[in-house]
């Protein structure tokens, strides 16, 4: 019983719901980023560079053989990998950029000031009190 009790507990703490939840808009995130990157970054971008893929380019390191397929070194998908990632990350950085920078003027915006204490209202009041006394 003491075994089920410890994981209930562990499983009900904060961090490890947070963490949960974290994954779960993680995932999410990591869809709305590739869609973006897909279908409104990578069109402009091929067409900008002429609409080259990399993923073709491999060395042939062993023909085909019968039934055996060929044993190629698939350099090309390598490189498309890491400009994709490249593209993902620049695109991950302007949005926690544009995030930082709302989160900025958030902190900066004026609040309103906190309401007097008790004491801070007395004290005005005996101020004021004293002020009015000593007017001829």
């Amino acid at each position: 019983m003491g075994m089920i009790s410890e994981f209930k507990a562990f499983a009900v703490r904060g961090n490890v719901i947070d963490m949960a939840v974290g994954i779960i808009v993680g995932a999410a995130f990591t869809k709305i980023v590739s869609s973006f990157v897909a279908d409104v970054v990578t069109p402009p971008l091929g067409m900008l560079i002429g609409g080259v893929d990399f993923s073709d380019l491999a060395i042939v390191l062993k023909q085909a053989v019968g039934d055996t397929p060929a044993v190629t070194l698939s350099y090309g998908r390598f490189i498309q990998t890491v400009f994709d990632f490249t593209i993902v990350a620049f695109a991950i950085f302007l949005a926690v950029k544009g995030i930082n920078h709302l989160k900025r003027k958030e902190a900066e915006a004026p609040s309103a000031p906190p309401a007097p204490s008790k004491e801070e209202v007395l004290l005005t009041e005996i101020r004021d009190a004293l002020r009015a006394q000593n007017r001829p």
